[in-house]
């Protein structure tokens, strides 16, 4: 092959790689479309709602109807509206909160990993404190004592995430420490974060992007639980576990109001722990 047909056939690879990960695997497929489908509904559906969210546009708790079709909820709003607004935050609030945890978890990783001895321990017994406390008695603590709102949303699922981040990153980081080239840098002075960046980044970071997966979906679960107690995003938004609470006292006159929101959170949840799942595998083969 000549080097023009090389790098012609380059851009394929990465898609053609992902493909072969998920072939023969009937689940990871259905679950890869599914997210996909998903996805298409939170970036987009807000554009296609026939209503507002906020928009009072009939009795409360009216069933299913040519107008409604999942019919409204305890306040008059249609479902199907909220429904279709309610997702952005599910995603954006869990995926702003791993981007804080691999912030501060991941960075404490790469310097636990790469330096060792008095400040890898140090960092690590740090980390075990924090997974002392259970994820949702540390996310109530924290809204107990400085209140709720999005930001301590976002704050506490971050909290949460940042031990075991730190763990896979500095597991990963010291395992790439060792090789000959790192060994090198360090014996010509390169500095710490040369070191990261050129030798050590791009050597973790199908590690890390496979657990980015599970975290996501751990992510997606936690601020859903902190938005079902009451403790997240304030009534009436739209948001699909706040959308759970407010019309969990009409399961039995509207039942849409409530399986709605609850049947998309939970296939959002279990199609990308699915997805994750398939690619952490192929990762550790």
């Amino acid at each position: 092959m000549s080097v023009t047909e090389a790098t012609a056939a380059r851009p394929g690879r990465p898609l053609t790689a992902f493909r072969r990960r998920f072939e023969g695997r009937r689940a990871g497929q259905v679950a890869c479309l599914l997210l996909a489908l998903l996805l298409l509904v939170v970036v987009f559906g807000p554009l296609v709602a026939p209503y507002g969210a906020s928009e009072i546009v009939g009795i409360p708790y009216s069933g299913p109807s040519g107008s409604h079709w999942l019919g409204t909820d305890y306040l008059g709003h249609d479902v199907l509206s909220r429904v279709l607004d309610g997702g952005r935050s599910v995603v954006a609030y869990a995926l702003l909160a791993m981007a804080t945890a691999y912030g501060v978890g991941g960075v404490a990783g790469l310097v636990a990993g790469l330096r060792g001895g008095l400040v890898d321990a140090t960092l690590m017994r740090l980390m075990d404190v924090i997974l002392a406390f259970p994820p949702i008695l540390l996310l109530l603590v924290l809204a107990s004592g400085v209140g709720g709102s999005t930001a301590i949303l976002v704050a506490g699922v971050a909290l949460v995430n940042v031990p075991g981040i730190a763990r896979v990153v500095r597991a990963a980081t010291a395992e790439v420490a060792t090789r000959s080239y790192v060994e090198a840098a360090v014996a010509r002075g390169a500095g710490t974060v040369p070191i990261l960046r050129h030798d050590v980044l791009p050597n973790i970071a199908a590690t890390v992007a496979a657990d980015a997966g599970t975290r996501f979906a751990i992510s997606i679960l936690l601020a859903a639980s902190m938005n079902f107690l009451g403790v997240g995003i304030e009534p009436p938004s739209p948001d699909w576990a706040v959308m759970m609470t407010e019309n969990r006292s009409g399961l039995t006159l509207q039942p849409w109001a409530l399986l709605a929101p609850a049947l998309l959170l939970a296939t959002l949840t279990v199609t990308v722990s699915v997805v994750a799942d398939v690619l952490t595998r192929e990762e550790e083969r």
